[in-house]
């Protein structure tokens, strides 16, 4: 009797030790296969940066093909003017050489256009980087940077800006501008335009008409914000408004309402810049 005892007794507590490892063991999948997920989320989340870089990239590189293009094209005409010279030289005098020197001169400013345009590209792309990499994720839900044809746009979204209906700035937008303002001052080449937009809903307060004042007034305040509180230098910027006249989405809905109250800050460079490089330009005859 007592040995049947003793032999239950001894399979029950290998039963127990048994449940007790089994138990362990699942835990211990289960804290795996969370860490294996959250790494797959970041990765998956690293992946569309990485697409959405890649083809933003792939854009300029195109846009920049079809600016070669234009400038192989004009390259070829004068070669072919060259031709024609030399065909009917025994007809009329050409100087010869000042035709070449022109076709060399062409031929450098179209290198010199693609120097400059590819530095500005990789100067945008860097400060692009450098903007949302400083952003957080909360930031970044509510601010969209882009570049488009060189100049980078920085979107925000009203709610975070401003004290609802109306132009003054919140506490909560301090620590975004604060980078934003950062990235301006390292880029002292660059001029910024600070632009307002409102949907299509109309408004009318003490001292604000109608939303082409509410969307100037906003521009001004981020402005003059950049200005008083981080030091930007205030002839780097302009405030401009479009009230309701430039929508992204429909002001049929509350989305696209939402998506339409926005404030955009432009940063390009200096246009005196462009114009030195036009005085470049080579003389044609």
């Amino acid at each position: 009797m007592q040995k049947r005892l003793f032999l239950i007794t001894m399979a029950a507590g290998c039963l127990f030790m048994s449940s007790c490892v089994s138990k362990k063991a699942l835990e211990g999948c289960q804290n795996e296969n969370k860490e294996l997920t959250g790494e797959i989320k970041e990765l998956s989340r690293n992946y569309q940066e990485a697409k959405e870089q890649l083809a933003a990239s792939r854009s300029r590189v195109a846009s920049l093909e079809d600016q070669l293009e234009v400038q192989k094209k004009g390259a070829a005409a004068l070669q072919q003017a060259l031709d024609k010279s030399l065909t009917a030289s025994n007809q009329t005098t050409v100087n010869i050489s000042k035709l070449v020197d022109q076709i060399n001169e062409s031929n450098q400013y179209i290198r010199h256009l693609v120097e400059v345009k590819s530095k500005s590209d990789s100067l945008n792309m860097v400060l692009t980087n450098n903007l949302t990499r400083s952003l957080s994720r909360e930031e970044m839900k509510e601010v969209d940077v882009q570049v488009l044809k060189g100049v980078v746009y920085i979107s925000l979204a009203d709610n975070m800006l401003y004290k609802s209906g109306s132009y003054e700035i919140n506490d909560r937008a301090a620590e975004t501008l604060s980078k934003i303002a950062k990235i301006i001052m390292d880029y002292k080449d660059y001029d910024v335009l600070v632009e307002g937009n409102t949907d299509d809903v109309p408004i009318s307060r003490q001292n604000i008409r109608n939303n082409w004042d509410l969307s100037c007034l906003r521009a001004s305040s981020v402005v003059q914000y950049l200005q008083t509180h981080y030091g930007v230098d205030p002839k780097r910027l302009t405030a401009g408004g479009r009230g309701e006249y430039n929508p992204l989405a429909s002001n049929g809905t509350e989305v696209g309402r939402t998506r339409n109250r926005r404030t955009q800050i432009i940063i390009t460079p200096k246009l005196d810049q462009f114009m030195d490089l036009i005085d470049k330009a080579p003389e044609a005859n």
